[in-house]
């Protein structure tokens, strides 16, 4: 197993366009599941980049530490419920507009239960369900 900044660096490497820290993946998923929970009103395309940054905290755990995975996974486990919590299960509306992943990447196969803004407006526009809010005209 890899120590942090060797696996931010492989992976760079890999493809990802920089050689991020773990710290700086967590407090994206972070940031993206407080939007969330709040409602989503960026563009369907800029949602599924947010989503990338689970992405990358699921490759990282393959590769890194075991110490350093002990000492984060507390972290990613709550944010990962706080987006399960906030979201619907529904492989099909995000599929409409972006190749969904393998299964085992699960947020993939999600959306907001509050669908607002562009993303709103889109999901729903591919048979998405959810809270109808419209942050425009609140």
């Amino acid at each position: 197993m890899a120590m942090e900044t060797d696996v931010g660096e492989l992976l760079h490497q890999r493809g990802w366009r920089t050689a991020f820290t773990v710290a700086e993946r967590v407090n994206a998923w972070a940031a993206l599941v407080s939007v969330v929970e709040r409602g989503y009103d960026d563009d369907i395309y800029e949602y599924t980049n947010d989503l990338y940054c689970r992405n990358w905290l699921h490759e990282a755990w393959l590769l890194l530490d075991e110490h350093i995975v002990q000492l984060w996974t507390p972290r990613i486990k709550a944010l990962d419920d706080r987006y399960r919590a906030a979201t619907v299960d529904d492989g099909q509306a995000l599929a409409q507009f972006h190749r969904l992943p393998s299964p085992d990447l699960w947020w993939w196969r999600r959306h907001p239960c509050i669908l607002t803004g562009d993303l709103g407006r889109s999901l729903r526009s591919a048979g998405a369900v959810g809270i109808d809010v419209d942050l425009d005209t609140a």
